[in-house]
């Protein structure tokens, strides 16, 4: 459903400073329909660069993003934003807006010019609340929610876009571990119960072990490993991705991985060797 063949990109520097700043080098990954996809890597790597790459708001400098197969750039943002929504770190409002009329404002791209919302979209708006756990919160002052409650409003405007793909920064950053909780399950029901493609850039390896069926490793701008969260998730693949000694079991009652970092290496140490896994993916 959504590709991303062979990209490059870099910020700009200025024309004294050489020119753009490498970010992404040749990176390619494939995000299946119905699929939930983690990108994980140091600061630093191209985590957030890949995730505005794949929404439209950045165009590579080099190879392509797709969706269904079409180049993003052959489509308009009103028609990649009834497809995708994106839920961003952090939301920083100019006005003081009710949870409603922000969960309002997901339905901006099913609007004509100048059309406001009917009915239809206040069942919708009401709908991606209730499935949040944020229905209660209707007439709250958007300002006056809890970390947690302002991130699930976030995602209900996202849902209210009535959109198949959902694109997640750092979705649990700065929430405490009932939140995240929170935040995890609903992910996870989102995906199981709605059927929605999830692609989520995160630095938790524990959340993505725990709701991600595939893993993206990014290091400077490369992928170093690529697959099924089981292939990919290693001890090894840790060890070059962040230069640290973890230990990673299957956590029986839950069924998925346990990561637990045990020493910080040298980058010399932890960096350039070669590692084997099966769902590596080298570019």
């Amino acid at each position: 459903m959504l590709r991303v063949d062979d990209v490059s990109f870099g910020y700009s520097r200025g024309a004294a400073s050489g020119g753009p700043a490498p970010v992404l080098d040749h990176v390619s990954i494939e995000v299946a329909q119905r699929a939930v996809v983690g990108i994980i890597g140091p600061n630093g790597s191209g985590k957030t660069t890949l995730l505005r790459l794949l929404s439209g708001t950045r165009q590579p400098a080099a190879g392509q993003v797709l969706l269904d197969g079409t180049p993003l750039t052959r489509l308009t943002r009103r028609a990649i934003a009834q497809r995708m929504a994106v839920v961003p770190q952090e939301t920083q409002l100019a006005f003081d807006y009710s949870v409603m009329e922000m969960v309002l404002m997901g339905r901006h791209p099913h609007l004509g010019l100048f059309e406001l919302e009917g009915p239809e979209d206040f069942v919708i708006a009401r709908d991606a609340l209730e499935a949040t756990g944020t229905d209660a919160l209707e007439d709250r002052l958007f300002s006056t929610l809890s970390g947690g409650e302002k991130q699930r409003v976030v995602i209900a405007a996202a849902l209210a876009q009535s959109s198949e793909i959902l694109l997640l920064d750092e979705p649990t950053a700065s929430l405490d571990l009932g939140y995240q909780l929170e935040v995890a399950s609903l992910v996870t029901g989102l995906n199981r119960d709605r059927g929605v493609t999830i692609v989520v850039s995160t630095h938790d390896l524990n959340l993505a072990a725990t709701i991600c069926q595939q893993i993206v490793m990014l290091r400077r701008g490369r992928v170093i490993a690529s697959g099924s969260t089981a292939e990919v998730l290693t001890s090894e693949n840790i060890r070059e991705l962040y230069d640290v000694e973890a230990d990673v079991q299957r956590h029986e009652p839950t069924g998925h991985l346990v990561v637990v970092p045990v020493n910080r290496l040298s980058p010399v140490a932890g960096h350039g060797s070669p590692v084997a896994s099966q769902g590596r993916n080298r570019q």
